[in-house]
């Protein structure tokens, strides 16, 4: 029997390149867990029924991350989102307001499984400024707009902060709104768990959000899939109540603690010191920053570990950039026509930075391309989010869509954005979307 991924994973180990891109550990942890991955045996606790060793373990990262409560997902940020929509709609149906989620039209797709799943819908909030796929910009004048103009309050307001590019929200100003309209404020913050030991602290939860999602692995020295619920001490008691009882509803009933062993070991990371090596990197990408805008790149984003180029104004797309770094050994985390976004932690090797700084300086600067991507759908809501994906469907040519309603979006990993909701009937500026971004074929209802 051959091991095509533990085979692609040690090729790529081997070749020692530069790994601009999650998760935080680098690869530079020897952690040598195999010898302990163990199940729910004996003394070691249930993990969405914690009351031994893992709910220790989590009351630590909460402390940690001053929550009221803080529970552990081996299985990504995905599984908190649906937690949190579940918790966030449940808790809406308690004071007899309508399963409705006001979201951020960058939102990840797990944010539409979940209220397909739950038969809710989203009510989109789309960016002042057109925005991209991946960037909503959302204001608290905005927001307080939009919640004056509904009849009814939703029963959450959800927006994604930090987003793919590195762009952060007012979440503070957010937070205020949500509070003067009873409206909980749910934070998918999967890019920045680190966000909590700058300074000053810019988590959400410090500022003002109700509950967030974290995803460990992307940012902090935590094997894939780890991740955790945040629960703000100024929340609904409600959330904290339920929240095992949100997890255990979509998760897996086999845990890997492998995964809950790299979050434990991560709380005495956290503890020790890690703050200073987080000041101490930012220190050494604002450098590589200030010299990348002075030789004449365009960067995008106020997030201190993320480095997003929007190389057009250079002459060349983020796919090609992303080629002449690949080149170089250099394996970046997301790229397309418009950007290259590349992440770094305490655990990126100097040498490493210095690396790609040299690649990148050295690049021939061309006429700038003016390909703008075309602007996003506003399209019509033919059927509910569940009546959609549980309609029987079929996969057609993205040219021959028009009209036609979505039953699935075809979309790639980062950055998991859908270009219009399933549902949604498809405009031929979807089209022309789906076309931008290399999707040839899409799911449609059956006729």
């Amino acid at each position: 029997m051959n091991t095509p991924i533990i085979d692609f994973v040690r090729r790529y180990q081997e070749r020692g390149g530069v790994r601009l891109h999650m998760p935080g550990h680098k690869g530079r942890r020897h952690l040598g867990m195999e010898q302990t991955d163990i199940t729910e045996i004996a003394g070691a606790d249930e993990l969405y029924h914690p009351s031994g060793i893992i709910r220790e373990s989590e009351e630590n990262a909460a402390r940690l991350f001053d929550a009221g409560r803080t529970v552990y997902s081996t299985e990504g940020s995905s599984l908190c989102i649906r937690a949190m929509t579940y918790l966030a709609l449940l808790h809406g149906r308690s004071l007899g307001r309508r399963p409705v989620i006001l979201a951020g039209r960058n939102a990840h797709k797990a944010l539409l499984s979940a209220c397909a799943l739950l038969d809710a819908e989203v009510d989109w909030l789309y960016p002042e400024d057109g925005g991209s796929l991946i960037s909503c910009r959302i204001s608290p004048d905005a927001l307080r707009q939009r919640l004056d103009e509904r009849s009814e309050k939703p029963a959450a307001v959800y927006v994604t902060s930090p987003d793919y590019l590195g762009n952060c929200l007012d979440i503070a100003g957010l937070a205020a709104v949500c509070r003067l309209y009873g409206v909980p404020l749910l934070v998918d913050n999967a890019h920045g768990a680190y966000l909590k030991f700058l300074r000053p602290d810019l988590h959400p939860l410090s500022l003002g959000a109700d509950v967030c999602c974290d995803s460990a692995h992307k940012t902090l020295p935590v094997l894939t899939g780890g991740a955790y619920l945040h629960i703000g001490k100024n929340a609904p008691p409600f959330f904290s109540e339920n929240a095992d009882r949100a997890m255990a509803l979509f998760s897996s009933t086999s845990p890997s603690y492998l995964i809950l062993q790299s979050l434990d070991a991560c709380n005495a990371e956290l503890a020790e010191g890690y703050g200073n090596q987080l000041a101490d990197m930012v220190q050494v990408l604002d450098h590589l920053k200030t010299k990348l805008s002075q030789f004449g790149y365009t960067l995008l984003g106020d997030e201190p570990l993320k480095l997003t180029v929007a190389p057009k104004s250079f002459g060349c797309t983020g796919d090609a950039l992303h080629g002449l770094l690949r080149a170089q050994g250099m394996e970046c985390e997301f790229s397309d026509q418009d950007f290259l976004t590349m992440m770094f932690t305490p655990d990126t090797p100097e040498h490493d930075i210095a690396r790609l700084e040299t690649v990148l300086l050295s690049v021939p600067r061309k006429p700038t391309l003016n390909l703008p991507p075309p602007p996003l759908p506003h399209p019509e809501k033919a059927l509910s989010l569940r009546n959609a994906l549980l309609s029987p469907s079929r996969e057609i040519p993205v040219s021959q869509a028009e009209g036609r309603i979505l039953t699935d979006a075809h979309l790639s990993c980062p950055p998991c954005v859908p270009i219009i909701a399933w549902g949604e009937r498809i405009d031929r500026n979807a089209i022309r979307c789906f076309q931008y971004y290399g999707i040839e074929t899409c799911t449609v209802a059956a006729e």
